[in-house]
């Protein structure tokens, strides 16, 4: 009698569930692990035919650029060869044409300075000459004049960089007046006290001016800077001025010393200054000495300068 099939227990069909579901999920993962590298495969073979595109697109672009470049150089030859071409035709042809005295003399006027004295240097050469050679050191110099006549003639007015005095003129003001006078480095106030006597027609006007309290003083008809105004309508704004000078002088023993005096300047007036009846040089410095008379202008007034010392 045949043994009778058992049917397996419960614990082998676990295992053998078990046992499949491993198979299947190590299937799926090949499965998957499979799709990923075809994924990628087709991902590289992609890139590469891209890669490819670019490579043929950069290449089509430089034989386009190099196309262009070639014909560019090709145009500028045949444009060079052309022009040339008309040159030489050109002058050819002014070489054929004749021309009338009257279309040398419009050539000639339209040149240059130097090139239409050249030319009639070389006419005039010719004529005289006539079979005799042209002298080199006359045609050489004659150029050279008539370059240096066109440099002359063409020179413009070159920039000047010497002082203007505006500077000056900002930082001698007073009272919103532009001084026609600067004090010199020499300038020092007098030890001696010295004094202007005014005289009209021989009379004596008002006081005695004292002129030792500073070390000048100013003349004119502009009150708001004139130290000692002078209203005559001869006069000018800014006549002259007193000046002391600390200058060297020889004494009685014959040593030299310094010692200060009294100087007037004219301030280029327009009817002058007079010491004694004769007029003085504007800008310039005169010596005063005691008893001088000075006049300004056409003015009757008299100026007489004298000092403490001063003998009646």
């Amino acid at each position: 009698m045949a043994p009778s099939s058992r049917s397996p227990s419960p614990r082998t069909k676990r295992l053998r569930r078990a046992q499949g579901e491993k198979k299947e999920t190590g299937r799926s993962r090949e499965r998957e692990d499979d799709g990923r590298g075809r994924e990628k495969r087709n991902s590289r073979e992609r890139d590469g035919d891209m890669g490819r595109d670019r490579d043929r697109e950069r290449k089509r672009d430089r034989e386009v650029g190099d196309k262009r470049r070639r014909s560019g150089r090709e145009d500028t030859e045949e444009r060079g060869r052309a022009g040339r071409d008309d040159e030489r035709y050109s002058t050819g042809r002014r070489h054929e044409r004749s021309t009338s005295p009257s279309d040398r003399s419009r050539r000639s006027s339209r040149r240059s300075p130097e090139r239409a004295i050249a030319s009639r240097h070389d006419e005039g050469s010719n004529a005289r000459g006539g079979g005799e050679e042209p002298n080199v050191e006359e045609d050489s110099v004659a150029r050279m004049r008539a370059v240096e006549e066109a440099l002359a003639a063409k020179k413009k007015e070159e920039p000047s960089f010497e002082l203007s005095g505006k500077l000056a003129e900002e930082t001698n003001r007073y009272r919103g007046i532009t001084l026609l006078f600067n004090e010199p480095p020499e300038a020092r106030k007098p030890s001696e006290r010295w004094r202007l006597y005014v005289f009209k027609d021989g009379e004596p006007l008002n006081e005695p001016l004292c002129l030792h309290r500073q070390s000048c003083y100013l003349f004119g008809r502009e009150r708001r800077i004139a130290d000692i105004p002078t209203d005559h309508p001869s006069c000018s704004k800014q006549h002259a001025v007193i000046q002391y000078r600390e200058m060297e002088k020889e004494k009685p023993d014959g040593m030299m010393g310094k010692q200060v005096k009294p100087y007037i300047m004219d301030l280029g007036s327009t009817n002058k200054t007079y010491i004694n009846e004769s007029p003085i040089e504007p800008q310039r410095y005169y010596e005063l000495f005691e008893k001088d008379t000075i006049k300004f202008g056409n003015s009757s007034r008299e100026y007489v300068l004298l000092h403490e010392n001063s003998a009646e």
